[in-house]
């Protein structure tokens, strides 16, 4: 989740753990522990991929968390002012605030190391957008209650309560969705496909699938209001054919662990130069991928793997128009939006005879 959100969550924790004895104070140090696992953005790891691929790995970690939670809560039970804290009241505070961050992170696309250092895939179960508005500002509320009414632990326990009853509503979108997807993969012999659900930008009522098949994958679009139509499977091309000189480089293994078969290939020429471009299609939204990444360049009639992968900007970015449309796909117009209608069309195997493909690339 974004930095807001996760100082957010911290304070919250802090402020239920701890509020009865420290107060505001709680809050404030509930919120600077919330936001620590994110600082190790600012270590550069020499390249795009890593870059990309190494956040939320060791500082997400449950294991160092959950060490680091134990040293603070020792340091803190023996030089803290408020000697009348036991071990156990430190220790669940530290612990809480530091390992519900990668615990919330693990609830989005992206994939977090929670058992770093363990050579497994980032654990993603996504059911919330990495930004939900609804999230943050129910935390963001109870906060600011709490430190204007003084009855600190009251209104954190109320936070907490309403966002995991709202993480809880999440999930059973997720459930309902993936029930609606099942008959609908089965007809089209994709039931053993690698599937990806996920929320759409900001929302739990507009899920997004894509199922890969091959050289092709499929995006769909399915609202938790939509009625007894079935979902429509879009078909798009992968690139596949190009999977295996992107893994002849090392970024390119690295990605393929990070991100599983959801990878898209292509060949773009950058600077006058011929690339091998991977995109992360678990990420953004159809149209709108932020991932792009380098892999190899065409020499003499040879690819060569990068030295250092660089990451290329998305050809498009979200805008109001494309954000009101799904906003009246999330409350079921299907008509509004089309999974692809933001795709370009060279990655599109033929026409799609959707009853929104008259919109398509607009």
């Amino acid at each position: 989740m974004d930095s807001v959100t996760q100082a957010a969550l911290g304070a919250t924790v802090g402020g239920a753990v701890l509020g009865r004895r420290l107060g505001c104070k709680a809050v404030i140090l509930g919120a600077l522990l919330g936001t620590l696992p994110d600082l190790d953005v600012m270590i550069d790891y020499g390249d795009a991929v890593a870059n990309v691929t190494e956040h939320r790995g060791f500082s997400h970690s449950l294991f160092v968390l959950t060490g680091l939670a134990g040293l603070l809560a020792l340091v803190s039970a023996r030089v803290a002012p408020a000697s009348d804290i036991p071990l156990a009241r430190w220790s669940a505070f530290f612990g809480l605030v530091l390992i519900t961050h990668p615990l919330l992170d693990a609830l989005t696309t992206y994939g977090t190391q929670l058992l770093w250092p363990i050579e497994s895939p980032p654990v993603a179960w996504p059911i919330v957008f990495i930004i939900d508005p609804f999230y943050s500002l129910t935390l963001l509320a109870c906060l600011v209650i709490a430190l204007l009414t003084r009855r600190v632990r009251h209104w954190c326990a109320w936070g907490l309560g309403i966002s995991c009853v709202y993480l809880l509503l999440a999930f059973s979108a997720k459930l309902t969705v993936e029930h609606r997807l099942a008959p609908v993969l089965a007809e089209q012999g994709l039931e053993d496909a690698p599937i990806l659900v996920q929320p759409t930008p900001f929302n739990i009522l507009l899920w997004r699938a894509t199922v890969v098949d091959g050289d092709r994958y499929h995006e769909s679009l399915v609202s938790v209001f939509d009625r007894a139509a079935p979902p429509t499977l879009e078909p798009l091309r992968r690139g596949a054919t190009l999977e295996s000189v992107a893994l002849d480089s090392r970024a390119g293994q690295r990605l393929a662990w990070f991100a599983g078969p959801f990878l898209r290939y292509e060949m773009r020429s950058i600077d006058g130069q011929l690339t091998l471009l991977a995109t992360d299609l678990r990420l953004g939204f159809p149209g709108y991928h932020p991932f792009n990444f380098s892999l190899a360049t065409r020499q003499n009639n040879a690819w060569q793997p990068v030295a250092i992968s660089v990451e290329i900007a998305s050809e498009r970015d979200l805008d109001a128009t494309t954000l009101s449309r799904l906003a009246a796909r999330a409350v079921g117009n299907r008509d509004a939006l089309c999974a692809t209608t933001f795709v370009m069309p060279k990655w599109q195997p033929e026409p799609l005879a959707l009853p929104c493909a008259s919109s398509n690339n607009p």
